[in-house]
């Protein structure tokens, strides 16, 4: 008797940038990234100043990668007026922003209205709206706007289906992986009631998150990614931060270096070995897979 043998194919692997719009260096990585077919998915900051510039650059690539809100409530400067969480004109730590989510109701709504005007921001620029929804430091998975998140997301996927990223994972999984295991679990704690909410609401996300790193530069880079790569899930995704070092990133952001070492990192040879051999491959959330394109081909913006 011949017993047949399903072998079981590649899996769709959703890798996405984060940052985008935070720096002309920032940009320049990612479009770099992206007109090599080396990333499925961007995540932007609409409230910086450089945000409709780097929207107009962008515009190529709306329809053939995943391109999200990366909601900004900590750190950099508000979309418009913020008078409790930003009254100097930038918004707080990510500490700090925890409590006063959990004790200020007027701080929630503060909070809410700043989730609408940056996604309002996004619509301007890219004429419609995002494929997902993440946050800066993971701020949108925080008791006292994940529901606001949530129901945004519900909302907005009467014109398009939008997702959102949970940095849930198994903690199993975690311990078994290996590396940054602490900030792993932290953030899979603080994820865990949002991917709970959304599944319950019928808004879609990822079923697996790595990214959870030391952010040192160095060459511990390209093993940190093979890790990730590797692991369970039918939709797994992968934050990165890839980009140029550049005055502006500087002056805003302490995460400089390992920039450029996840920016070189993804555009070696080595990056499509490391996918291959972890049996994935790019794909947006729909699992549509990601190829090379050519800048000059790209279609003109509308």
């Amino acid at each position: 008797m011949v017993v047949a043998l399903t072998v079981a194919g590649p899996r769709p692997l959703v890798l996405c940038a984060d940052d985008y719009g935070l720096s002309p260096g920032v940009d320049q990585g990612i479009l770099e990234l992206l007109a090599a077919g080396r990333l499925s998915a961007v995540s932007c900051m609409t409230a910086t100043p450089r945000w409709p510039e780097a929207a107009a650059q962008l515009l190529p690539w709306r329809d053939r990668v995943d391109i999200g809100l990366h909601l900004t409530l900590t750190d950099q400067e508000p979309a418009g007026s913020a008078p409790i969480l930003a009254p100097a004109g930038r918004l707080p730590s990510l500490g700090r922003l925890a409590r006063a989510l959990l004790v200020d109701r007027w701080a929630r709504a503060e909070a809410a209205e700043q989730l609408d005007r940056q996604l309002a921001s996004f619509e301007r620029a890219l004429g419609r709206p995002p494929d997902h929804i993440d946050g800066h430091q993971h701020a949108h998975a925080l008791p006292g706007i994940r529901g606001a998140v949530i129901a945004a997301a519900w909302r907005l996927g009467a014109r398009r289906r939008v997702y959102l990223r949970s940095t849930w994972e198994s903690p199993f999984a975690i311990l078994r992986r290996g590396g940054e295991r602490r900030k792993a679990l932290v953030l899979a704690l603080i994820g865990r009631g949002l991917h709970r909410q959304a599944a319950r609401a019928g808004v879609p996300s990822n079923d697996s998150f790595r990214g959870a790193t030391t952010f040192a530069p160095g060459p511990g880079c390209r093993e940190e990614f093979r890790r990730f790569f590797a692991g369970p899930g039918t939709r797994p995704l992968v934050m990165c931060h890839p980009g140029r070092v550049d005055a502006e990133l500087a002056a805003r952001d302490p995460l400089t270096g390992r920039r450029e070492d996840e920016l070189r990192y993804f555009a070696s040879p080595g990056f499509l070995h490391d996918l291959a051999e972890a049996g994935v491959y790019l794909a947006r959330f729909d699992g549509t897979p990601v190829g090379a394109h050519d800048p000059a081909a790209a279609p003109s913006p509308p």
